[in-house]
């Protein structure tokens, strides 16, 4: 029990949660093992429980009718993931996997609930955390709906800068290995179509692409094209930033 309580006492969420709350929730949890490539859960499954991703990372996926590969999301170690199932649904609605070898808190939905029901805080940053996850999928379909190919490339790629990127001598490293694969099923794309961006996009010295590494070698210029500003994509639909 101790693992899994040092766990959930890292999560942001639940910064609030007194440490006798802690204690009962981390009883009726159990910790997951996750090798690279393990289906976490799928369509169709019934939401038995939120997970608390321990370390590793999983990427959030679901299949178009054609059966394309949509990524939705990516979710880092300290991150709760599978909420919906709080809210009541009767199954899944997507595919959880685990992009990296992972390990995993998995909380009853019940004791979770009994945890919201007794801590406003929790409650708050628990609808908090959907309604970002919300303004992020909003996000990427209207760049599908009204961008370009190379438009929502660039706008992914300032993305997971913000998110991941890492200060190297060279630029900035994008921080998440993804193959061009990868890229496609983040943007609604062909594999084809984002070799060939990436390509261009190296040619004008604006990153530098290398075996599932790509560096922004000019933010800046790659953010004056989409008409961003250099601080990125996250930064511009920020309320917050409105003017």
């Amino acid at each position: 029990m101790t693992e899994r309580l040092e766990h959930l006492m890292r999560c942001s969420l639940f910064e609030s949660v007194p440490p006798e709350q802690f204690a009962q929730i981390a009883e009726v949890s159990f910790m997951r093992t996750l090798p690279r490539g393990t289906l976490v859960y799928a369509p169709h499954d019934l939401p038995d429980g939120v997970l608390l991703l321990a370390s590793g990372r999983i990427e959030v996926h679901t299949l178009t009718r054609d059966g394309k590969r949509a990524i939705l999301d990516f979710i880092e170690p300290g991150e709760v993931f599978g909420e919906l199932a709080i809210l009541g649904g009767a199954t899944r609605e997507e595919y959880a996997e685990a992009y990296e070898a992972a390990a995993a808190v998995s909380m009853p939905v019940d004791a979770f609930r009994e945890l919201m029901a007794a801590n406003s805080r929790v409650s708050l940053a628990f609808t908090e955390l959907i309604a970002i996850r919300r303004r992020r999928l909003e996000r990427r379909l209207k760049s599908i709906l009204f961008h370009s190919t190379r438009e929502r490339l660039i706008h992914a790629l300032l993305e997971l800068a913000e998110h991941y990127g890492q200060t190297i001598s060279r630029g900035e490293d994008l921080g998440i290995r993804l193959s061009h694969q990868q890229l496609a099923d983040l943007i609604g794309s062909t594999r084809e179509s984002v070799t060939l961006i990436l390509g261009e996009l190296q040619a004008e010295k604006r990153l530098h692409v290398g075996r599932k590494r790509i560096v922004l070698t000019n933010r800046e210029a790659l953010a004056h094209g989409v008409n961003l500003p250099p601080s990125g994509l996250v930064h511009a639909l920020d309320p917050a930033n409105a003017g």
